[in-house]
């Protein structure tokens, strides 16, 4: 199994409706971060079904390595640096 790409090393704060359903991306390629576009075929990865409790703003992870997914949960903090 290959790791995610890290779409980006801070969390995406979206603003989502009640009751919608969102699909995040789990594999990272995605150009609709933090959303899911379909470029994760033809990886083992599958988009993760969202559906927003209340209306607001949520904190989606970009780093893809949150143990609370969708939601961003400080793991970006703990990435190795990036490399130049």
């Amino acid at each position: 199994m290959t790791d995610p790409v890290i779409a980006d090393r801070s969390p995406i704060g979206v603003d989502v409706v009640a009751g919608r359903t969102y699909w995040w991306c789990t594999c990272g390629r995605s150009t609709r971060q933090p959303f899911c576009d379909g470029t994760h075929n033809p990886t083992q990865f599958k988009p993760l079904k969202y559906v927003a409790e209340q209306t607001g703003q949520v904190w989606f992870c970009a780093c893809k390595h949150t143990a609370t997914a969708p939601l961003c949960d400080g793991s970006h903090r703990g990435l190795a640096p990036e490399e130049e």
